[in-house]
């Protein structure tokens, strides 16, 4: 039989939740508040259900419930781990441009803005930011042999991404959710992608190297941290005649 709860932090949650499901949310907010890193990990089943006074086979399930909802991964002979999402390439499979390459080789980045911005100037990033007031706006360009591929907006909210304002340009590098982690403790566990065909305004066009009205795609992504808060909103506009689309069905 599993041990009763001594946690104040578990005996002070819903009693009608099981006892798995409360440790499970408490560990959920250790980990979106960046007290685990994804490169170490986490400390042993012992140690942890000793600390909230259940037994092994609770905390088992209560991390299994959180590996089955991709926050935690087990990584066989090493450990129980914080799970990053692996979004940073998901973007280059679409587009016809990117054949050839070397696997795992990833486009150049040329930061075109960075601004911090009020929620009113953009209320449709603001929006996909939970009503955040105050934003980062960035704008760049991806390249393929210094020829333009990708055309992004990024949004995020100013409060914990204040420290990117500090950096020089350089320092951003062509992917930003390292940049996230390293300079802001901020980790992006998951997303959300909605793809649409537009018409080139005359912005897109000039960025692109296409005709105004021409076909692009446009992905936008809802990025957020291992409680659903969300971290990022992003454009990202490619043109139609190099996107494509494979998928495989068993």
């Amino acid at each position: 039989m599993a041990s009763q709860p001594s946690s104040p932090v578990l005996d002070g949650m819903d009693q009608r939740l099981p006892l798995y499901a409360r440790l499970a949310d408490v560990l959920t907010k250790r980990i979106a508040s960046g007290e685990w890193s994804p490169d170490a990990p986490l400390p042993a089943e012992t140690t942890l259900a000793t600390d909230y006074g259940v037994s092994v086979g609770t905390l088992r399930k209560a991390m299994q419930q959180l590996v089955d909802d991709g926050l935690l991964e087990r990584r066989q002979g090493s450990g129980t781990y914080v799970r990053r999402a692996r979004l940073d390439k998901s973007l280059f499979r679409f587009f016809r441009f990117a054949s050839g390459r070397t696997q795992g080789a990833v486009p150049d980045s040329r930061i075109l803005l960075r601004e911090t911005i009020h929620a009113e100037r953009w209320p449709e990033a603001a929006r996909g930011l939970g009503g955040a007031e105050q934003l980062i706006r960035i704008e760049r360009l991806r390249l393929w042999d210094n020829k333009p591929f990708l055309a992004e907006e990024i949004a995020l909210p100013l409060s914990p991404f204040a420290p990117l304002m500090e950096l020089d340009i350089t320092e951003l590098g062509p992917l930003l959710y390292p940049v996230y982690e390293k300079v802001c403790g901020q980790i992006v566990a998951s997303a959300e992608e909605f793809l649409t065909i537009n018409e080139a305004d005359a912005a897109t066009a000039r960025l692109l190297n296409c005709r105004r009205g021409a076909p692009v795609v446009s992905i936008e992504r809802h990025a957020f941290a291992h409680d659903r808060t969300p971290l990022e909103w992003r454009r990202t506009r490619g043109r139609g005649d190099q996107f494509s689309y494979r998928v495989e069905i068993h």
